[in-house]
């Protein structure tokens, strides 16, 4: 088992904190964020609560969870090893940044976790291959390697998805609950129907969406005709401007 350290006691840090509880890790916090460390260790025994130089002492593996602007002042002050293995979870620190502020630690991976970690089934992509992260949680997640730092902030702009997907399955529940005057139950069906096509698909498949649009396409047929409805509005055009919008936030080449 491991002894792993979080530098930032953030939502991010408490999910990974929650999703590694009860399989035998030590678990030191930063007192950064006073009142949600002392939460987490009176949740989980295996929680230790330290200053940023005593987490790092204690710990093989490192999650660096803090703010971009905090980051540069707290990471200076520290001193780390050689041994360290670590992973930044932080937007906007690129890893000739982390090596510089990290040094003489050389295994610095990033990676982007979501706040459900905590329970598991989370895509986590990450970059470089981190055997760190894998072997903490890769048992319970989906750990995606990408190749390179631009495609690993592509990620984050697809993550902005998640709230644009849940509001057009709230205005369909909404408009469902319009001609039944079940709210709850109209957005029961309409969630437990997405998730339950979700899960039918082999979750080794590499094209997952494409083989639900086409066990979903019937010409003619009510799937069929409010994608196309959708489409000729311009809805994905619309979708794909929103993303590209998020480029330069990102990083990210401008779209051609």
């Amino acid at each position: 088992m491991a002894s792993v350290g979080f530098i930032g006691t953030g939502e991010i840090a408490e999910a990974m904190a929650h999703g590694l509880a009860g399989r035998g890790h030590s678990l030191l916090v930063s007192e950064r964020n006073a009142a949600r460390a002392a939460a987490l260790a009176a949740d989980l025994p295996e929680v230790t609560v330290a200053p940023n130089q005593a987490v790092l002492d204690g710990a093989e593996i490192v999650f660096l969870c803090l703010m971009k602007r905090d980051a540069e002042a707290a990471l200076s002050a520290l001193s780390f090893r050689a041994d360290h293995r670590i992973v930044s979870v932080m937007v906007g620190l690129d890893l000739a940044a982390l090596r510089r502020l990290c040094a003489p630690a050389a295994e610095i991976a990033l990676a982007i976790p979501m706040p459900f970690i905590a329970r598991g089934a989370c895509p986590v992509p990450v970059h470089p291959e981190s055997a760190a992260l894998r072997e903490l949680f890769g048992g319970r997640n989906l750990v995606i390697p990408v190749a390179t730092e631009a495609a690993l902030n592509a990620h984050f702009a697809a993550s902005a998805l998640s709230s644009s997907v849940v509001d057009h399955m709230r205005a369909g529940s909404e408009w469902l609950a319009g001609l039944t005057g079940d709210p709850e139950g109209a957005e029961a069906y309409v969630t437990t129907l997405l998730a339950g096509y979700l899960a039918a698909t082999p979750k080794d498949g590499k094209r997952r969406l494409a083989a639900i649009l086409e066990s979903l396409d019937r010409p003619g047929g009510l799937n069929t005709t409010l994608r196309e409805h959708m489409r000729a509005r311009g809805a994905n055009a619309a979708l794909a401007e929103g993303l590209d919008s998020l480029r330069p936030r990102l990083g990210l080449p401008p779209a051609e």
